[in-house]
Parts: structure tokens; sequence; C-alpha cells
């Protein structure tokens, strides 16, 4: 498998020509699924298995464990800012160094399965009070220096749940 496949399981994302009501319940339900799979994929892991890595000179299977409610976390609060603010500019975060952290390299799964469970239960009840309008919403991303609309960045983090879940349930298949 070449570095491209192994660092992009499933491809990248791309945003669908038409973006209506059946996306967004379809990327609204990914979401809500996530954590049950995340959590099934993971459920016999050993710390062998967690300390794996799913490319060379990536991270670790607990580090994408971590790192996905690090993500989602930050995703759920720039949706809050961008429905309760006029186009804010996001506070971007360091990813690769939160997963460098002590507890991210080596700590207990369960307490980011847990948290991710939370954290999507209260996303997903916020995504469902939305009116399609409301993604058209933007907020700046920095890093980026554009704006993102919230259509855009419901997809991008739809992906990137499946994203790291393929990275998990590829690696402890091979």
């Amino acid at each position: 498998m070449d570095i491209e496949q192994l660092k992009y399981p499933i491809g990248q994302f791309s945003m669908p020509a038409v973006f209506d009501q059946n996306q967004i319940d379809e990327w609204i339900a990914e979401i809500e699924a996530l954590p049950s799979q995340l959590k099934k994929a993971t459920e016999n892991l050993t710390e062998e298995d967690l300390n794996q890595t799913y490319r060379p000179v990536g991270w670790t299977l607990r580090q994408v464990v971590h790192h996905i409610p690090d993500s989602h976390v930050n995703a759920y609060i720039r949706f809050k800012q961008a429905i309760t603010e006029d186009v804010p500019v996001i506070r971007p975060y360091y990813e690769e160094r939160w997963a460098e952290t002590g507890e991210a390299k080596d700590g207990d799964i369960q307490l980011s399965l847990a948290l991710i469970a939370a954290l999507h239960q209260r996303w997903v009840a916020f995504l469902k009070t939305l009116q399609p309008a409301d993604y058209q919403r933007k907020y700046i991303h920095p890093e980026h220096g554009k704006e993102l609309t919230l259509a855009n960045m419901l997809g991008m983090y739809a992906w990137h749940g499946k994203h790291h879940l393929a990275h998990i349930t590829q690696t402890i298949t091979k």
C-alpha cells in the first residue's frame, strides 16, 4: 500500500455539488454513529495494538483515538462561534503538538472514548437545531486565510471521523 493510501484510506474530503437536507441528515448521522463505531473498533485492542502506527512516521493508534475528540471539541466550539458570532476568526490549534502530550501518547483511550461519546451527543443535539440556511454561516480559519461555511465543515468533520476510524480498522486487520 502506498503512503498516500495509508494517509487517506477513504480518500480526501470533497464537498459534493448538492448540499441539501438529505446531505445534512446523512452527515449528522455519520457524526452521531462515530462514537459507537470507534468503541467497537477499539474494544479488543491490546497495548501492543494501540502502540502501532497506521503508517511509517505516523501517529500510533492510541494517538489517533485521542486526536479525534481533540479535533471534534474544537469543531464543536467553532460551529457554536459561527452561529453566535458574525464570521468569527477561529483559533487554530497545533494538532501534531497535542498528539505528543503525555496523555495522548500514553493515556487510557477509555477517557477519549467517553469524551467523544458525550461530545457527539451534545454536538448532534446542536446540529439538529440548525436550519439549512444556518450552514451557510462562516468562520475564518487564519491558517487557510479564507472563510469556511458550516456546510463544508459539517462534511469535513463527518469525513474526519471515518478517515481516522479507517486508520484504526485497516491497521488492526493487517
